[in-house]
C-alpha cells in the first residue's frame, strides 16, 4: 500500500481572498507508529524480488509515502544489500528515507531574541512565506531529519501555531511551519562529547577507497561507519567547486547545527541543489566540503555527494558533539582550530 502526497498532504487553491497552501495531514490519530518511507528522487520501482533484474510491479514518485513491512539482505548492491518489503514486491533503500509521523506539543513561548533548534518529525511540512501583497505564499519543503533554527511563534494561516523560522542564508522576511511538525531540540541532546580528551588526541580519517570513516581518540576508535563522499566526476560548471572529494590533511573550521546549502533560490526546482535544514554540519575546508547529517538518500558506501561527506544524521550529530571545536548551545556557528582530519585513497 502506498500513500501519495496527494493524499497526504491536501494544499488549498489560492482564491482571490489570498487563502494560503494549508497543510493537512491525512492521519486522523496524531501518533502512527508504522514504518514509511519517503521516496526523495523522481521515481524509484518496486520489483517482485529483492533484485533489480527481477521484474517491475509498481512505481512511486518523489514524495509519496510507502509502507514499509520488512527488510531482508539481498546479493547486491554489495555496498548497501539492504531492500524493504513492501506491498506486492520489494524496494532498494538508497533512495528511502525512514520516516516516522511524529506530532508535537507547541511551545507555549520563544523569548525575544532567543533561538531554538527544532527538528522536523513528519515526512515533510510545507514552509509558508507571508507578506501584505501576496499574503501567504509557499517556500521551501522541510524534511523529516531536518534541524531548522525556531525563532518566534505566531499564528498561521489555519489559527494554529507556526514556528517563525531563522534561516542565515535568506534576508527577512522568514518563514513559518506548523509547530506541531518540528520537535524542539533541548541543548543536552548536542552537549559536547569526551571534552576532556585533549585536542591531539582526537583524529578523524576518511577513506575514499573503501567509503569508511573512523574517529580515534589517539589510538583508540570510538566510531567507524560507512559515508558517502563526493562524486567523482568532478565536471562542475565555472566557478562551482568540484565535486570529488579532496585528499589530504585538514582541520575542521566550523560547526553549525542548521545549515542552509544551496543559494536560497526561491524559484529552484525540486532537483535543484536546494538543501535547507542540513543537520550537524562540520566544515573542514574553506571552500565548504563538510560532514553533515543526510536526509535525501540511504545510499552509504558508494560516493553520492557534490564534494561533502554524508553522514547517517544520528552519526552526524555524534561527530558534531565529539569534534572540536566546542560548540556553543545558542551558537549559528563556531569556529576555530579544531580536530584533525586527513582524508585519503
Amino acid at each position: 500500500m502506498s500513500i501519495s502526497r496527494r493524499d497526504v498532504l491536501k494544499l488549498a487553491l489560492l482564491s482571490l481572498g489570498g487563502m494560503a497552501f494549508l497543510p493537512t495531514w491525512g492521519w486522523e490519530d496524531p501518533f502512527d507508529d508504522a514504518e514509511w518511507g519517503r521516496v526523495t528522487i523522481a521515481s524509484v520501482s518496486a520489483y517482485r524480488e529483492p533484485s533489480d533484474k527481477s521484474p517491475i510491479v509498481a512505481t512511486w514518485y518523489r514524495d509519496d509515502l510507502i509502507r514499509l513491512y520488512d527488510q531482508v539482505v539481498a546479493e547486491s548492491p554489495a555496498h548497501n544489500p539492504i531492500w524493504y518489503r513492501v506491498w506486492g514486491g520489494y524496494v532498494h533503500r538508497a533512495r528511502i528515507q525512514r520516516v516516522r509521523i511524529r506530532y508535537q506539543e507547541p511551545l507555549s513561548s520563544i523569548p525575544e531574541g532567543q533561538r531554538y533548534l527544532a527538528e522536523v518529525t513528519v515526512p515533510y511540512t510545507n514552509a509558508l512565506g507571508y507578506n501584505a501583497l501576496q499574503g501567504w505564499f509557499p517556500r521551501y519543503r522541510l524534511y523529516y531529519g531536518s534541524v531548522h533554527w525556531i525563532e518566534g511563534i505566531e499564528q498561521g494561516p489555519d489559527g494554529e501555531a507556526w514556528y517563525r523560522i531563522y534561516d542565515e542564508l535568506l534576508e527577512r522576511p522568514p518563514y513559518f511551519v506548523p509547530a506541531r511538525h518540528l520537535r524542539p531540540i533541548f541543548p543536552e541532546e548536542y552537549a559536547p562529547i569526551s571534552p576532556e580528551v585533549p585536542w591531539e588526541a582526537k583524529r578523524i580519517e576518511v577513506n575514499l577507497t573503501t567509503q569508511t570513516l573512523t574517529a580515534y581518540e589517539n589510538d583508540k576508535v570510538v566510531l567507524e561507519t560507512k559515508i558517502a563522499s563526493g562524486i567523482p566526476s568532478g565536471r562542475r560548471r565555472r566557478g562551482e567547486i568540484p565535486t570529488r572529494t579532496p585528499t589530504g590533511d585538514f582541520n575542521i573550521l566550523e560547526k553549525t547545527p542548521s545549515k542552509h546549502m544551496g543559494n536560497g533560490n526561491l524559484a529552484a526546482d525540486i532537483d535543484d541543489y536546494e538543501l535547507p535544514g542540513v543537520p550537524w554540519t562540520c566544515f573542514f575546508t574553506e571552500k565548504g566540503h563538510a560532514f553533515h547529517g543526510t536526509y535525501w538518500h540511504d545510499n552509504f558506501g558508494t560516493p553520492m555527494s557534490h564534494g561533502c561527506i554524508n553522514m547517517r544524521t544520528e552519526e552526524a550529530l555524534w561527530l558534531f558533539r565529539w569534534a572540536r571545536p566546542i560548540h556553543q548551545a545558542d551558537a549559528i556557528y563556531n569556529r576555530g582550530y579544531g580536530t584533525r582530519v586527513k582524508v585519503v585513497y
